[in-house]
């Protein structure tokens, strides 16, 4: 048996496989979010240390023979998010979290030093630890002249289950402070922010050891005390592991509440200019690149606030048969965008509107405006030197059919739809879990989900949303301009 625990932003889900990785059971058990003042978002680890308890003690009340069968546990959670401690192992003040924003001007000096994208090969983003990290040392002096250990939040979570302070390369490289190419601290970035390496956890590969189980947590939940904790990943890399995208040029689609096209890569491939995040992946010698948009589903989220109307019986309005472009140009910047923009200020808006334009247009235009900022993220990912010959669709939005067309459609590649089933973060957290306690091949392990339905793009209608796409790039600037 192998135990994966994911750390959300929401929730703490707990995941058991068997050695064939049929899932046996999982738990999850809700994490409280904070926002004190405008920008801000905080947790207490205090609450993640509860959910995953209360996690753990449901699997142990269900399937005690099993977990005291676990012979490796994995580790993923959210990324970016400042964990301090002090001498005693004290957590000096609430998590800062990977969606806290407060930090953009510490974040645009640090960018400003090119050091930073020239050793991480990502641009500082707000959200990122280091820039956090100087916040601190400027509004909570006291609170940084205290910090021993930086971890990230699942590493606090393998603290409190090893007593051990440890990293692992995917997780460390949205900190700021990782050479990504070497995937090693970099001392020069570390002094920059006035930190030392031995502030920060030591490092291992994802599929590696990175600590053993306590006796006391054993006791508590019915596992064998000693047992390999993997170093994990960070959320994305462990969602890439579950689905088996670790070889090159494999990839996926997030269409969730932001939107996430993820490429492994064999080779560093960096490309900060255009927003593309260059990140180690969660085994050795490999890395991914990502681009990230802010407003997927979000999109259509607001979208049905607007028109009263459940988005699934929106986009059900539109049947399964792609049309041609709306001729409205949806531009999905409802809280600035990422890649490629990097720009936290711009706003969207509709274009090209008229008499005609009305619901199904509108809902049409909303998903074609999210497809083009995938194809931005595309366009990013092939200045990296990243070709992708298909995508597979996860998400609240591969559940429409229309939209997948649309995607496989723009983007020009088919888009895989997996069979039903759980291979997300916390099934990835697993896999590693099994390749770091049996030092398995990662090649045998990742196996990816099999395929319900692949969706090819309509030739007919490709240059029609080429043009459309062109459109839609052509009204950045514009936009930009005007809100300047």
């Amino acid at each position: 048996m192998y135990l994966g625990i994911d750390l959300g932003t929401s929730s703490v889900k707990a995941l058991l496989i068997d050695a064939e990785q049929a899932i046996v059971d999982s738990a999850s058990a809700e994490v409280p979010l904070s926002r004190p003042h405008q920008g801000w978002s905080e947790q207490d680890p205090a609450d993640w240390i509860a959910a995953t308890e209360k996690a753990l003690a449901a699997l142990q009340r269900n399937h005690s023979a099993e977990m005291a069968a676990v012979r490796g546990i994995g580790l993923s959670g959210h990324m970016h998010g400042a964990t301090l401690l002090g001498a005693d192992n004290e957590v000096l003040r609430p998590c800062i979290m990977w969606n806290d924003v407060r930090s953009y001007a510490e974040a645009a000096s640090l960018d400003a030093d090119p050091r930073f994208r020239a050793i991480t090969g990502n641009i500082v983003f707000p959200g990122f630890t280091a820039p956090k990290l100087d916040w601190v040392k400027k509004n909570e002096p006291d609170v940084f002249a205290r910090v021993r250990k930086v971890l990230l939040p699942k590493d606090y979570l393998r603290f409190w289950l090893t007593g051990d302070h440890i990293s692992e390369m995917s997780d460390a490289a949205g900190t700021s402070w990782l050479d990504t190419g070497a995937r090693a601290w970099s001392p020069d970035l570390l002094a920059a922010t006035d930190l030392s390496e031995d502030q920060m956890p030591s490092l291992v590969e994802g599929s590696e050891p990175g600590g053993q189980l306590r006796a006391e947590i054993a006791s508590r939940f019915g596992l064998p005390a000693g047992i390999t904790v993997a170093g994990g990943a960070g959320d994305n890399a462990a969602a890439a592991i579950g689905m088996g995208m670790i070889h090159d040029g494999s990839a996926f689609a997030s269409l969730g509440t932001s939107g996430v096209l993820f490429a492994a890569n064999n080779a560093y491939l960096p490309n900060a200019e255009s927003a593309v995040h260059a990140f180690c992946h969660a085994l050795p010698n490999t890395w991914h690149q990502m681009g990230v948009i802010l407003s997927a589903t979000d999109s259509l989220r607001w979208y049905e606030k607007i028109t009263g109307v459940d988005a699934a019986e929106l986009t059900g309005a539109l049947g399964e048969t792609l049309l041609d472009p709306s001729g409205v140009i949806f531009l999905p910047y409802l809280g600035g965008e990422r890649t490629p923009h990097n720009d936290a200020s711009i706003r969207g808006g509709f274009a090209g509107l008229g008499h005609e334009s009305g619901r199904d247009v509108l809902t049409r235009a909303v998903m074609e405006g999210v497809c083009f900022a995938f194809r931005d993220c595309l366009e990013a990912l092939k200045e990296a030197g990243t070709s992708l010959d298909r995508a597979t669709a996860v998400g609240g939005g591969s559940r429409s059919p229309y939209w997948l067309k649309l995607m496989a459609t723009v983007l020009g590649v088919p888009v895989e739809v997996p069979a039903e089933g759980d291979f997300g973060a916390a099934f990835g957290a697993a896999r590693l879990g099994l390749m770091a306690a049996e030092g398995a091949d990662p090649a045998s392990v990742c196996s990816p989900p099999a395929i319900e339905a692949v969706h090819e793009p309509d030739r007919n209608l490709e240059p029609a949303y080429a043009d459309a796409y062109r459109r839609y790039r052509a009204l950045y600037p514009a936009i930009k301009g005007v809100m300047s």
